[in-house]
């Protein structure tokens, strides 16, 4: 029950991490706007929430001596996906910083950046903060304001992995993955496309194949012209 709700909990850290970053990288863009700063605050701290959370169930567990050594060697797995989560959480942050102070809204002179990328972010925030729609009530000067917050939330997040280092020590190179590298991007790929990916690979080596055949007719013919120039220079002679 409980390796369920840490599962859980880590699934929706992943989830709405994702979704931050994915917002992030819109700063400055064509996207950019007073709701996008709104819901960069408002989802980041709804990570926050669940990064305390898993952190509170992870610290608690791995703290049980009662926990059994398969169990415990599940739970040191999930700590060490929950810290990595973090330290993604952190340095989106800081670019978010970063990025705010570069761009702020209320300043005309400012160009934002052409980077292609057009549309509203409400429906990643949403996804998110698990919402049907996004509710926006921030002041106007949203973008300047919430710059403090940031760095000071900032500031809580590296003490929160610092804290972490203390109480549980779990290094990272001890812990074996359940899977190879890239295993759960395998697994999504549908049957068609494998099936496509066959088909492509057949048409490669049988066209490699024609290629071998013609290569050695040329050859062959080159050589028969040879030795017939041959045989007329020997008879000319």
């Amino acid at each position: 029950m409980v390796k369920e709700e840490c599962k859980a909990l880590l699934d929706a850290l992943n989830k709405v991490t994702a979704c931050y970053r994915h917002m992030v990288l819109t700063i400055g863009g064509t996207s950019d706007s007073q709701n996008l700063r709104e819901e960069l605050k408002k989802t980041r701290q709804k990570a926050q929430e669940l990064a305390v959370a898993n952190r509170n169930k992870l610290t608690t567990v791995l703290k049980d001596k009662t926990v059994s050594k398969e169990d415990k060697a599940e739970f040191e797995r999930l700590w060490v996906i929950f810290s990595t989560c973090l330290e993604i959480l952190e340095i989106d942050m800081r670019r978010a910083l970063e990025l705010g102070h570069e761009f702020p809204l209320n300043v005309p002179k400012k160009h934002l950046i052409q980077t292609g990328m057009s549309g509203g972010t409400s429906g990643v925030a949403a996804r998110a903060m698990s919402v049907q729609n996004m509710k926006y009530e921030a002041e106007h000067n949203i973008d300047v304001v919430d710059l403090k917050d940031l760095e000071n939330e900032i500031n809580q997040v590296g003490e929160m992995m610092y804290e972490m280092e203390m109480k549980v020590n779990v290094p990272q190179w001890t812990v074996e993955a359940k899977q190879d590298p890239g295993a759960e991007l395998k697994s999504t790929i549908s049957v068609g496309a494998s099936s496509i990916g066959m088909i492509s690979v057949e048409e490669n080596k049988s066209f490699c194949d024609i290629s071998k055949v013609l290569a050695g007719i040329i050859f062959t013919a080159v050589l028969l012209i040879a030795i017939v120039l041959a045989v007329c220079v020997v008879k000319l002679s």
